[in-house]
């Protein structure tokens, strides 16, 4: 299996496809094992697509401190670096567009152009759902709490009118394969302080590189108010809309397309 040995600690990472270079950084709890993930999808059919489990994740190092957003950032730039990359084309999902967004801050001559995929600022621009809040739900409780947020549609009527595939969602969601892993519930918790701590707004004008803001117009998490301001804070960046919620990328299949254009240029 393919390891980079990265600031100090051991990242796991799949590299698949042809093309320009993409890095993909997946959202909070993100794991390469469970599928189907990024690769299955339109992005490794258009590009040399690398992805990764961020630390504490997955099967990659699980250090026993503190992790700032700035760390998730630099091991982004540590595996470009491992693995011969000066420049990538980035795409940053929730938890992950959060990350990106301090890594063309950070450094910002390895981004080309950039993709932020329901995710938010912090900030005065409005941050993402308060995950760490609801740290203490497991399983069903926690898929029940989220499933309306996560896309507003689906609301009490919406469940109401729609029990099976309700029940469907539920289990779907609640699934949590590799909870009992050493060291995971504390990677995890660690990934949710530092995402609550997430702030970039005041240097989001310093950010260079092309970027789409992709959203969904149902999404409770990323809420589009915030799209919007996050947007009008990058210099020339694209708003895009998607039926859909926190997971339009998989609800609406006009987005994986839109992000390939752009991307593409």
């Amino acid at each position: 299996m393919p390891y980079a040995q990265v600031n100090g600690l051991s990242l796991y990472y799949e590299l698949a496809g042809e093309g320009e270079r993409l890095l993909f950084i997946s959202g909070t709890g993100g794991d390469l094992r469970v599928k189907p993930n990024v690769f299955d999808g339109g992005l490794a059919r258009n590009f040399q697509l690398l992805a990764y489990d961020q630390r504490g994740l997955g099967r990659s190092g699980k250090p026993e401190l503190d992790y700032a957003m700035a760390d998730y950032a630099d091991d982004a730039a540590g595996l470009m670096d491992a693995l011969g990359w000066d420049q990538a084309l980035v795409v940053g999902v929730s938890f992950g567009g959060m990350v990106a967004q301090e890594l063309a801050l950070r450094h910002p001559s390895r981004v080309r152009r950039l993709v932020l995929a329901c995710t938010s600022p912090g900030g005065a621009g409005g941050a993402s759902f308060p995950f760490h809040e609801i740290e203490h739900l497991k399983g069903e409780a926690r898929a029940r709490h989220l499933i309306p947020i996560s896309d507003t549609r689906r609301d009490a009527a919406w469940q109401a009118a729609h029990p099976a595939q309700y029940e469907e969602l539920v289990k779907l969601s609640a699934a949590e394969p590799f909870a009992d892993e050493p060291g995971r519930a504390e990677g995890a918790h660690r990934q949710l302080m530092a995402r609550k701590d997430h702030d970039t707004w005041d240097r989001l004008p310093a950010i260079g590189c092309p970027v789409l803001v992709a959203a969904g117009r149902y999404d409770g998490i990323a809420l589009p108010a915030t799209q919007e301001r996050m947007a009008a804070r990058i210099p020339g960046a694209e708003l895009q809309w998607f039926e859909g919620g926190h997971l339009f990328m998989i609800q609406d299949r006009t987005a994986a397309p839109a992000m390939v254009a752009f991307l593409k240029g």
